[in-house]
């Protein structure tokens, strides 16, 4: 049965397609030469265009998939700045979406063969130099990308935007399900793709939190992490950009792999969310990713030595950007906040100094508060453009809900640099459960900026005491001089599913901390 199509997004491609084919840009006799094509995928036929420089000569070449939802229109823009910079690109919808054949594969081994393919057709029918190929995407196209450089080694330089490195982890990070993204993932498949019983089964296997070794297994072979090794022993150059807030791949994950990673290689983390950062370089508009992208490719397949350089770190929030040789040198120590004793005037806890004992602070299982992680790639994306992060009012948060702790306001800013890391003493706690922590900036007039958070879910264990250990999602910001670094915890968040029984409590209790990485 074929795949349903959604028409106005059809419609709205075909209009962007138009603008970018007959927009502005050089003149027409300098222009590169777009062209549409089926390619030959492994047994399936991929939609695809091709975009190649004017004139005649040997060019390294570029494959770009598409990402979840979208098709081979998708990087025109980037594809013909590319084109005019002397780079054939090849752009196609991986199978399974639109009107490419097959069923979605989500990264899997259909697709690495897909992607091998690609380049053959790209070597024989384009001016394509075979010693100088690249892959890059969005999303999608971007975690394809890097896990083709493990399986074919013609790969020689990836740029992976918005991309992940595991996709246990950005299913499941710290054994918590994530709702809101995988509903919008689940809801693209059906609407745009033909997503077949295998990723129709995860899908509900994931949701109903049945089979979840399977699951994993299946994500685990769809990971760049799993292929490490290979990927090392090709030797691409790997170029990574993301973002801080991204609510479908966590960057957390990016940090352990790139630290492994003995490639040439370069990190960049900006604000935003999922995909955001890139948004408008897809538009054709100036964007820093995609040059910095296109810097990559300069240096690896046209040995431009001006190209964007390796070995960097490369870090932006708040309108600052910081460069640093590796992931650590961001920070030069850690500060201990312990977690106090609950006021009863405030009903509040004091964040710092040595973790202090005999107190305890129970919160409800099934009760959420104003403190959350907003709404998959709307909050967060609409901070990256106005600079503002989410922000609640902090008296507002309902004590008899959450846990609340806030430090002292220092008179210098405290520059935290890094993934924070919260540990909690629990008592009384049932066989499985969630928690929600949330660190925030808190101001002079109760405003609070939330600078990270992250979920928690045990699964296991015996019932009663327990520690627990979270890192909350990596971050780079500094709280002014006279604002208190604040941390909030309750049990219930509309990103999350929890694994909570309704009518509980959850009891914190004196010995527990947070470790914050300082600069």
């Amino acid at each position: 049965m074929a795949p349903r199509r959604s028409t106005l997004l059809a419609g709205l491609f075909s209009m962007l397609a138009a603008t970018i084919l007959i927009g502005g840009g050089p003149a027409a006799a300098a222009s590169p030469t777009v062209r549409f094509v089926d390619v030959p995928g492994d047994g399936v036929t991929l939609k695809a265009n091709v975009t190649v420089p004017a004139a005649a000569g040997s060019y390294p070449a570029v494959v770009l998939p598409s990402s979840w939802g979208l098709n081979d229109l998708e990087y025109l823009a980037q594809a013909r700045a590319m084109a005019s910079d002397g780079y054939v690109v090849v752009s196609y919808t991986p199978r399974g979406w639109w009107s490419s054949g097959g069923e979605i594969d989500t990264a899997g081994p259909s697709d690495m063969a897909d992607l091998s393919k690609v380049i053959d057709w790209t070597i024989a029918n384009t001016p394509a130099d075979p010693s100088r190929i690249g892959a890059a995407g969005v999303s999608y196209g971007a975690g394809i990308s890097l896990l083709g450089s493990a399986f074919d080694k013609r790969i020689r330089a990836v740029a992976m935007l918005s991309g992940w490195t595991d996709l246990v982890y950005s299913l499941y990070s710290d054994q918590t399900r994530h709702l809101q993204s995988s509903g919008l993932l689940s809801i693209a498949a059906q609407l745009l793709g033909n997503p077949g019983p295998d990723l129709t089964g995860k899908l509900d296997d994931f949701n109903a939190n049945r089979n979840v070794d399977q699951v994993m297994a299946w994500a685990k072979v769809r990971s760049p992490a799993t292929y490490l090794d290979r990927i090392n022993a090709n030797n691409p150059a790997v170029m990574i950009a993301n973002a801080w807030g991204d609510s479908f791949f966590p960057p957390n994950q990016l940090v352990d792999f790139y630290h492994k990673l003995t490639t040439p290689k370069r990190l960049e983390l900006r604000p935003g969310d999922h995909a955001i950062a890139e948004l408008t370089g897809l538009a054709g508009l100036p964007n820093d990713v995609w040059t910095s992208m296109r810097g990559w490719f300069d240096r690896y397949l046209k040995a431009d030595a001006t190209g964007t350089p390796p070995g960097q770190v490369l870090l932006r929030s708040d309108n600052q950007t910081e460069t640093y040789a590796s992931w650590s040198a961001q920070s030069t120590s850690t500060r201990r906040y312990g977690l106090g004793e609950i006021r009863w005037w405030d009903n509040t806890g004091l964040l710092g100094g040595d973790p202090s004992t005999g107190w305890s602070k129970a919160v409800p299982t099934d009760l959420d508060t104003v403190a959350d992680g907003g709404v998959v790639l709307l909050t967060n994306g609409i901070s990256a453009f106005t600079g503002l992060r989410p922000t609640i009012w902090l008296p507002a948060v309902d004590r008899f809900r959450a846990g609340v702790w806030a430090s002292a306001r220092p008179s210098s800013a405290v520059q935290i640099r890094g993934i924070p890391k919260l540990h909690l003493n629990l008592t009384g706690t049932a066989v499985t459960g969630s928690l929600v922590a949330y660190l925030y900036d808190l101001d002079n007039l109760g405003g609070a900026a939330l600078i990270t958070h992250a979920p928690v879910t045990w699964l296991s264990g015996a019932a009663g005491n327990r520690t627990v250990d979270l890192a909350l999602t990596a971050t780079d910001y500094d709280v002014p001089a006279g604002h208190s670094l604040t941390l909030v915890v309750d049990t219930v968040d509309p990103l999350y599913y929890d694994a909570n029984a309704s009518g509980r409590t959850i009891t914190i209790t004196g010995g527990s901390y947070v470790d914050i990485p300082l600069k």
